[in-house]
């Protein structure tokens, strides 16, 4: 990965019905979109690179860690890397905005 060239983004995205992967829901965690929508351009997904997870305090004051978000970097169509998200507890109002485009490293 080239990172020089990565960008920043921050966005939501729109995942396209009926494009998730099912199997990994069954263990509780989001099925990716393979498709979506971002700034009007919709991308699909070619390649899963990674994923991971990160976690954070419990906001009721235990000690436990709870998941925040599930990430994925991934490979289009197009040969453009991202960074999406999944947000388990989205702090906006709009609970229908729970992914993210975090960051993209335009094809070499």
């Amino acid at each position: 990965m080239n990172t020089s060239s990565k960008q920043f983004i921050s966005e939501s995205i729109q995942p396209i019905a009926d494009t998730f992967v099912t199997a990994s829901m069954s263990i509780g965690e989001p099925g990716l979109p393979m498709r979506f929508l971002w700034r009007g351009t919709e991308y699909e997904v070619t390649n899963v690179l990674k994923k991971w997870k990160t976690t954070g305090d419990c906001r009721n004051g235990s000690g436990e860690q709870y998941v925040r978000k599930h990430w994925f970097r991934v490979e289009t169509a197009e040969g453009i890397e991202m960074e999406l998200y999944f947000e388990r507890q989205p702090r906006s109002r709009n609970h229908k905005n729970r992914w993210h485009l975090a960051t993209m490293t335009p094809s070499p």
